[in-house]
Parts: structure tokens; sequence; C-alpha cells
């Protein structure tokens, strides 16, 4: 599933018009992206936590030239799902 199909799923599920829904998960997406920049954590009960992990810098070695390089640190987004979306996949 893309992002059209999921407005398109939403539209149906909601009699929102497809241009509404597209605001609406567009909004979602908006509003978890903010938080996650202002570090806090998103918490949907029954779905999961969206959160940040900070990725400390690392050495790495170029495959092509077996140079060495620095890899610098960084934030990356983590999802772990909730017990209702793991139950309702199994």
């Amino acid at each position: 599933m893309n992002k059209n199909d999921l407005v398109a799923t939403v539209a149906s599920n909601t009699g929102l018009s497809k241009a509404d829904a597209a605001k609406a998960v567009d909004g979602v997406f908006d509003a978890i992206t903010e938080s996650l920049k202002k570090g806090q954590e998103v918490r949907l009960v029954g779905f999961g936590t969206f959160s940040v992990s900070r990725r400390a810098a690392t050495q790495g070695r170029n495959p092509r030239t077996g140079e060495n390089i620095q890899i610098p640190a960084s934030n990356q987004p983590k999802f772990k799902a909730g017990k209702g979306l793991k139950d309702s996949v199994n």
C-alpha cells in the first residue's frame, strides 16, 4: 500500500472526499514528524510508538577502496508496534 492507496482507503472508510482524506493523512504525518523533530515520543495506544533513537558516530570502511571513513552521528526514527497491531496481524 502506498500513500495514494491509504488516502483512498481513508476516504472510503470515513465518507470524506479524497482531497479531505489526503489533508487528514498529511496532517497526521506532519504531526508525527514535528513531534519527533522535537525529540518527543508519539504513542498511539493499540497501534504503536514512534520515537527517535540517537546513533553514535562510528568508523566504517569504503567497500571499493578499503579506506576508513567516519560515519557521523545521527538521529533515527523508530517504530515499535503495539499489542493491538501485533495481535491483528497474527
